[in-house]
This record gives structure tokens, sequence and C-alpha cells, in this order.
């Protein structure tokens, strides 16, 4: 069976990426999205590991997966299966979410990973519909959000982050601030280590445990995350792959793909 997957950037949402995807044999690998991944099992059945454990949408059910939360995907069935979702970025959600949250600039947690709600799947396919049409700007913010703010309100909690985070996790998190700001840097385990004060396998193992992927993989996702920033403002692949660390255009391509379920030539052909 094909499969196939096509991206829309929606300029007039604020770049909203709208995808719309059909797999049978598709397995993506470990990532993560800097947005919010919303969308609708239109045919088949997904499987996909969120939240510590392995989840199954069959077809009318929404997924949830919350922004830069691991994940991972693939078919539940013999048959694949088919999908449309969007990726609003936290920011985009942000002033929704002070209509329902009392915590000042928190944006929310989806705790659940799949959701049955025959409702609010079928506006959620009416607003997929309609972001799929050209002009009609107004109509689709004003669906845009009163979905969205459905969904938040129904489904959404507050996302609280710890003040008091583990002493550990406070310096993983200065050394993931470090790979954002030089994501094309070729980092040694060694240097990250000693930046925060631990040994290699210690700092291993606490980067594992507090972010759920090795330093390696982490760097990764956040070279892609750069990627597609890098492609959106028109760069080309080659000057993208050498800007982000990738070793050449095609080990972009193969994690891009891995990733994203394209290639980068293929998220970028409706960009307008």
């Amino acid at each position: 069976m094909q499969e196939w997957a096509n991206y829309l950037h929606l300029q007039e949402l604020g770049g909203l990426e709208l995808l719309k995807a059909r797999y049978h044999q598709k397995q993506f690998s470990k990532h993560v999205h800097e947005g919010y991944c919303i969308g609708v099992i239109e045919e088949g059945a997904q499987s996909f590991f969120r939240t510590g454990q392995l989840h199954t949408a069959p077809k009318g059910d929404i997924i949830l997966v919350n922004a830069d939360e691991i994940h991972t995907g693939s078919s539940a069935v013999e048959s694949g299966w088919g999908y449309r979702a969007i990726y609003p970025t936290p920011e985009m959600l942000l002033e929704i979410s002070q209509d329902f949250f009392t915590i000042k600039n928190s944006v929310p947690w989806f705790t659940n990973a799949v959701i049955h709600d025959i409702g609010l799947a079928q506006q959620l396919s009416l607003l997929f519909d309609l972001l799929e049409q050209k002009e009609n700007t107004l109509l689709k913010e004003s669906m845009y959000l009163s979905t969205l703010a459905r969904l938040i309100g129904k489904y959404g909690r507050a996302k609280v982050t710890p003040l008091n985070l583990p002493e550990a996790c406070k310096k993983i998190e200065l050394v993931k601030e470090l790979l954002v700001s030089f994501p094309e840097r070729n980092f040694s385990l060694t240097e990250l280590a000693h930046y925060v004060g631990l040994s290699p396998w210690h700092f291993l193992r606490e980067f594992k445990k507090c972010t759920g992927l090795p330093p390696h993989s982490w760097l990764v996702q956040i070279r892609l995350h750069k990627a597609r920033q890098l492609l959106k403002y028109g760069h080309s692949i080659a000057m993208t792959a050498q800007n982000c660390g990738f070793s050449d255009q095609s080990h972009l391509t193969r994690h891009f793909k891995k990733a994203m379920g394209v290639t980068p030539s293929q998220y970028i052909i409706h960009l307008k």
C-alpha cells in the first residue's frame, strides 16, 4: 500500500502546521516536536509510545502528544493508519489557556494520550477540512480558537514546572540550554559532563533519566527543530544541513524522515 504525507503551513494562523498522512509500514523513531500534536485517526489504527506506555488509537479517536514529549508511532493493524493533525506551539496556546487556568502563564498539559470523544473528533475533522481550504481567514481563526478552547477546557490541565527539581535534573537543564544554543557543534560526552561537574557515566545516566533520551539523540531532535525553522525561512536543504550540524544533506534527510515522516523537500513543498 502506498504511503504519503503532506504538510501545510498556515501563515494566517501564525505558521501552524497541518499534517495529512497515510502510512502502512512506517515506524517513527523516538522523537519530540516543539509543538503539540492534536490529531484524529481517520483510517485503521495507530500505536504509539507516550507517557511511559504504549497506546492504541482506532479510527475516530483523538490523539494527543504534549510539546517536547517523547513519542513514537506505528500501525496497530495490518492495513496501516491514516490521520490528520495540527501542531500548535505552546506560545500559540498560551493566550487561550489563560481563560481556563488560574496559574499565570501556564500552558496546557494533556494527561490522556488517546481520547474517545465523537463530538470533539467531528469538530476537529471539520476544522481540518476548513484549514485545507483557501481564504476564509476569519472563519478559520474562529473555528480554530473555539475547537482548541473546547479541547483545553475539557481535557487540558495546567502544566506546572516543579520549582524544586532534583539537583541532577537542574544540571541536565543547563546542558539542554547549551545544546539549544549551539546545536551545530559536535560536543563530546566528556565535555558536556564536565560542563556541569558530573562524571561522564553519571551524566549519561542522569540525562536519559531526566529527558528520556541519551544526549546524542536529544541533540538530533534539537538539530531537527532548527532545521525546520531554517527551511521555513527559505534556506536550502544543503545549507540547512551544514548550519545544523549534519554531515551532509542525506544525513539530514535520513533523520528528518525518521522523525517527521516526510523528507525536507516534501516538508517545504506547500510553504507559501
